[in-house]
């Protein structure tokens, strides 16, 4: 069952900084999941909001800001903003990458991002999945490189989502925990998807989840699963 660090392991570092990501492989992680937004200049930014007043000492929109300025500010007062090409460099194939695509135009960056580190680096299509509640976003990420894998983000219903990762040929469902049971994930498996839900954080919902026997879990603590 693999083990996934929610914007790195966030319940002990700020959530997607290169700290958190860092944490989460201290913890044995398996993978760790992230979002990105583009800056105005077209580099891929790590961070979950469209705008920065939650997680940082600014204000604004992520894509009003170039990088120079995104790097200005600051995450509790002494972490970067990073971005995607960072948090690569510090994982370096070590475990599993899950980007979620959040802001318009992450796709095709995303997307070339990915076949310069396979190409140049020595990374595996097998190191990455691409998720997203966008599944427009998906679609596109699915015909600019179908070998790229895709996890099916939902938050509604089961059924829909199945049905959209069997049109667009998905490797994985990553459904909100709460929407699962025993049957509806042996259904998934059964059409040969993985399931791996989020954000599952209590240690009675860790147990619950883990006898449905899913194949992987995302949580703020991944040490706990």
């Amino acid at each position: 069952m693999l083990k996934i660090g929610h914007r790195g392991a966030k319940a002990y570092e700020p959530e997607n900084t290169l700290q958190a990501f860092q944490k989460a492989l201290d913890l044995n992680s398996d993978g760790i999941e992230l979002d990105v937004h583009l800056s105005s200049d077209g580099h891929i930014i790590v961070i979950h909001d469209e705008t920065i007043e939650r997680t940082t000492n600014g204000k604004g929109l992520v894509n009003d800001f170039t990088l120079a300025e995104l790097k200005l500010f600051l995450i509790d007062g002494k972490y970067q903003i990073p971005t995607l090409n960072e948090v690569f460099d510090l994982v370096d194939k070590k475990c599993l990458i899950n980007i979620e695509l959040k802001g318009l135009g992450t796709a095709p960056k995303v997307v070339a991002l990915i076949e310069e580190y396979i190409a140049e680096k020595g990374w595996k299509y097998k190191d990455f999945i691409i998720s997203s509640f966008d599944w427009n976003m998906l679609e596109e990420t699915s015909n600019l490189n179908p070998k790229i894998p895709i996890g099916v983000l939902t938050e509604e219903n089961i059924n829909t989502a199945l049905a959209f990762a069997e049109k667009i040929k998905a490797k994985a469902i990553h459904p909100d925990f709460q929407l699962l049971n025993a049957e509806n994930v042996n259904e998934m498996q059964k059409k040969g998807f993985l399931v791996l839900p989020w954000t599952v954080n209590s240690e009675e919902d860790i147990q619950k989840v883990k006898s449905y026997q899913v194949n992987g879990i995302i949580s703020d603590n991944p040490d706990k699963i």
